[in-house]
């Protein structure tokens, strides 16, 4: 299902693919995905694919700005519709994700989850996931890890269509994009007891 599902969306939307790389290769010049090494099954790394949605400017320091100031206005409404999101489907076809999962984190945060959330890793990390339709990023590190543990433990075919539903209707409502006075979400500290 995920590799046919995908396949298919890749299909459908192969003009919109074509219209954002443009966009995006005119406005803020190559490369237009943003490529990063994510946790995937077991915590194995794989490489994520997205829309670029920020620029790399730098202060006089030669240290990255933050997010708020290199996020370009285009970006922003990629993030906004959920389009920065897109290329995912690429590692779906690939086999590192799947359409429903927990979310791939920061390679750094592995470390820093406790035993329990660890467990969010015994399934292949998902484009959309349990935590994602139950408030997304404007919800604490620590809701996120209790619904992706959560689903990890309840996970069949029915519990993901209705994820996949929930998320169309999430996104049409743009709901929980960005944590409070944050881009995305907060940086994840690590809770009390660590593995």
């Amino acid at each position: 299902m995920d590799f046919c599902i995908s396949f298919c969306m890749i299909v459908i939307l192969s003009p919109v693919y074509l219209i954002i790389t443009v966009t995006i290769k005119w406005q803020m010049g190559s490369p237009v995905l943003f490529k990063q090494q994510r946790p995937g099954l077991n915590g194995r790394p794989f490489v994520l694919n997205k829309f670029r949605t920020m620029t790399d400017e730098v202060n006089r320091r030669g240290e990255i700005l933050p997010d708020k100031k290199r996020l370009t206005p285009l970006g922003a409404l990629l993030r906004k519709l959920s389009l920065d999101e897109l290329p995912q489907f690429l590692n779906v076809l690939k086999g590192d994700m799947s359409l429903v999962g927990p979310r791939p984190l920061l390679m750094e945060y592995l470390p820093l989850y406790t035993k329990e959330q660890f467990t969010r890793h015994h399934v292949k990390p998902g484009i959309t996931g349990w935590a994602q339709v139950n408030g997304r990023n404007a919800i604490s590190w620590e809701e996120k890890f209790e619904h992706d543990i959560w689903y990890v433990q309840n996970q069949s075919l029915l519990l993901d269509c209705k994820i996949l539903l929930l998320t169309i209707v999430k996104v049409m409502k743009r709901e929980g994009i960005s944590a409070q006075d944050e881009v995305t979400a907060i940086k994840f500290q690590g809770s009390k007891e660590v593995m």
